[in-house]
């Protein structure tokens, strides 16, 4: 052991022949130490550290770090939770996004599964999503579809059921709590009744957030009934007389399209109007909107395709689970898919088959895991 002394601080060479580590003493208390291999280790360490280099350290801002690399650190300085990261968090970037350290989101309810760096919750009936902690989600809310409407009229024709409303959002804040799932049923068919309109599909249901049910189709007897409003539309009946399409709800679908004699209107979709009918033709129901929140593109709330005649081309359904018009019997009314909210397919006079259904709603949550 040799040791250097100045007035002020002690330097100590341990000259052993084990460790010959160089330590560092001030008024006889390590501060650093230097060992055989180049390592510094210190208790405290003063300036900026600008200049140096290989040095894994955390960024603190209010902002996530630009062009971050895997294993990157970052503490969210800011008051609210930023880029899915709580308020005064660690993160560390995964080579896809930032997650927070210690405590991870999770929640149970619905159905399950993973998707590259998500987390899905699908609901194809109603239950309970209950969060572990507050945390941010991506939601998709869609309705359950109207039913086709029926004409009981010698050249009556029945529109097409409107899609159920269709509402999706990223970054929904959520809290440690249960919340609310309620998945809405198509719209019934109308059964054995001659003449009437479509039954409207139920609401579905995340939190605060609300999809209408799709409106029923148009329908009567011999003075048709316009089709109903709902998170779309439903198409116009045979128009003999007054029939008018269903509107749908901003934010949410379309309206249906309107009807002439032999060919009644379309109901209406997540993305588009439904088709008007034209003589013979049934008007096709309108297209729905794809989403990707279950880990593929699938897409939703397609209208009912309306009625026409026996000669007729009966109105397609409209993609995402829109059911086909029916041409009295001939092609009988297709109904919407299961949770899809697509719309049911109008039917034609009381010669054709009983009518459609709508078919029910979804939700499906997801976050990053």
């Amino acid at each position: 052991m040799s040791t250097i002394k100045s007035s002020a601080e002690n330097l100590t060479l341990n000259a052993d022949g084990a460790n010959n580590d160089i330590i560092f003493q001030s008024n006889g208390s390590n501060v650093a130490t230097l060992d055989q291999a180049g390592l510094l280790t210190a208790t405290s360490f003063a300036g900026s550290g600008a200049s140096l280099t290989g040095i894994d350290a955390a960024t603190v801002a209010t902002t996530a770090p630009g062009s971050p690399t895997q294993g990157d650190m970052w503490f969210n300085s800011d008051t609210s939770t930023v880029s899915n990261i709580s308020t005064k968090t660690m993160a560390v970037y995964n080579g896809t996004s930032w997650n927070e350290m210690g405590g991870k989101f999770s929640a149970t309810g619905g159905t399950i599964t993973t998707s590259g760096s998500y987390t899905i919750h699908t609901f194809t009936s109603s239950g309970t999503f209950t969060p572990s902690q507050s945390g941010l989600v991506d939601y998709l809310v869609v309705a359950g579809g109207g039913s086709g409407g029926r004409e009981n009229f010698s050249s009556g024709t029945g529109g097409g059921g409107g899609a159920g409303g269709f509402r999706t959002a990223t970054g929904f804040s959520v809290t440690e709590t249960g919340l609310t799932v309620t998945i809405g049923a198509g719209g019934a068919v109308y059964g054995t009744t001659s003449g009437a309109t479509g039954n409207d599909g139920g609401d579905s249901v995340f939190s605060s957030i609300t999809s209408i049910g799709g409106g029923g189709g148009g329908g009567g007897t011999g003075n048709p009934v316009s089709g109903r409003v709902g998170g779309s539309g439903g198409g116009a009946a045979n128009s003999e007389s007054s029939s008018t399409y269903g509107l749908g709800t901003s934010g949410q679908g379309n309206r249906g399209g309107t009807g002439v004699t032999n060919g009644a209107g379309g109901g209406g979709g997540a993305s588009a109007v439904g088709a008007n009918g034209s003589s013979q033709v049934g008007g096709a129901g309108g297209a729905g909107t794809a989403n990707s929140y279950s880990g593929s593109s699938v897409t939703y709330a397609g209208g009912g395709g309306g009625a026409t005649s026996a000669t007729g081309t009966p109105g397609a359904g409209g993609t995402g689970g829109g059911g086909v018009g029916s041409n009295y019997g001939v092609v009988a009314a297709g109904n919407g898919t299961a949770n899809t909210g697509g719309g049911g397919g109008g039917t034609g006079n009381a010669n054709s088959p009983a009518g459609s259904t709508g078919g029910s709603g979804i939700v499906i949550i997801r976050y990053l895991t």
